[in-house]
């Protein structure tokens, strides 16, 4: 009977320390930003030599980047899976909640039923979305596909709303949505405790009927 192959026992260390690396830097970066952390400060979390750093990444942006990409394909893959499934279910029939649904739940799923460097990589990705610099080509390399799919579902399920009231709403769908990544707290405080920006639960069961309405009251208006 064939043995498996086993991969050797330095590329297994490699392959962890690597995992650990991005585990850190993702949980610094998350916290302090990009311009909050410095190669030596993961290096020593990590417990290796800064320069082992240096072999794998060019600087700290390429780590940056690293740590977002790693993530990003998994919610991104995830996202388009499930629109297009949706869409094949419906018929090619969607309506808007079901496609917002489709979006927006599956994402918050991996915050909820994830682990803490899940939250981590949610408040990065806030982060990412609200940097003009450098974070709006981020967004645009890893997250502009499955956007445009949705964007036409939704074409589909207001065939007679103008495409760029679509796009407005869109626009008012992501922003909401990097708000509640962010776990800023603020809605704990102001609801004095009523709302935990931690429950991404509710959000989950609110967001996507509340950003139907919305995109349904400004393709109406347009019709009035």
């Amino acid at each position: 009977m064939t043995q498996p192959v086993k991969r050797p026992r330095k590329a297994e260390q490699r392959a962890e320390t690597m995992e650990l690396i991005l585990d850190t830097a993702e949980e610094l970066f998350a916290r302090h930003g990009l311009h909050g952390v410095t190669l030596k400060e993961v290096a020593k979390r990590v417990g290796v030599h800064h320069t082992l750093l240096n072999y794998y990444f060019a600087d700290k942006k390429a780590l940056f980047d690293a740590v977002f990409a790693r993530r990003a394909v998994v919610t991104s893959e995830r996202r388009m899976k499930v629109l297009d499934d949706y869409d094949a279910a419906t018929g090619g029939k969607p309506t808007i909640e079901g496609a917002l649904r489709a979006f927006l739940d599956t994402d918050l799923d991996l915050y909820i039923d994830g682990d803490e460097g899940w939250k981590n990589y949610a408040q990065l990705t806030a982060q990412v979305a609200n940097t003009p610099q450098w974070g709006a080509e981020l967004m645009d390399t890893h997250f502009d596909p499955v956007v445009l799919r949705l964007i036409e579902l939704l074409k589909k399920a207001l065939p007679d709303c103008p495409e760029e009231r679509i796009f407005w709403g869109y626009q008012f769908v992501t922003g909401a949505l990097m708000l509640t990544l962010a776990r800023t707290g603020r809605i704990d405080k102001l609801s004095g405790g009523l709302c935990k920006s931690e429950d991404f639960t509710t959000a989950k069961e609110h967001m996507a009927p509340f950003m139907a309405a919305g995109l349904l009251a400004i393709c109406k208006g347009h019709a009035d």
